[in-house]
């Protein structure tokens, strides 16, 4: 029971579970915007027909409504572009800054360090060899002086 409590109050599982109710308040303020603005001006384009874009191939059964999934598109890019822009983006960007403000240097695609830092680093050591011998590998390297 202790490994259960310790796992419901981890910092993760309630932030997710913060993240679904606000999610699904969001699926549903974006559903009532794309059935009640948007639906309707799909529809304008289907002409005098009553349905829109929908048409019936032989029966109510077999009704292909192509303006609820030009909605539901609609809305899917509506719901990704204000999830990015809200949070992934300005969360990427505190993270960077938060990266840079310690210090922490930050590692390429593949997993290592960016060609540039390691160029820059046999370039600092090359100086530091030129000038007395340090390798910069101990506390007694001092860093060149540009």
């Amino acid at each position: 029971m202790k490994g259960f409590k310790d796992f419901v109050m981890q910092g993760n599982v309630i932030d997710l579970a913060v993240g679904v109710v606000i999610g699904s308040a969001f699926t549903a303020l974006i559903t009532a915007f794309v059935d009640n603005l948007i639906q309707p001006v799909i529809n304008v384009f289907g002409g005098a027909n009553v349905d829109g874009l929908a048409f019936t191939i032989t029966n109510e059964s077999t009704k292909v409504d192509i303006g609820a999934i030009l909605s539901a598109v609609i809305a899917f890019l509506i719901t990704a572009a204000v999830v990015y822009f809200v949070f992934v983006l300005p969360i990427t960007k505190a993270r960077e800054f938060d990266r840079k403000r310690r210090g922490i240097q930050e590692e390429d695609e593949s997993g290592g360090t960016p060609e540039d830092v390691v160029l820059l680093s046999e370039i600092r050591d090359l100086l530091r060899t030129q000038q007395g011998g340090a390798t910069g590998q101990g506390p007694t390297a001092t860093p060149p002086q540009f």
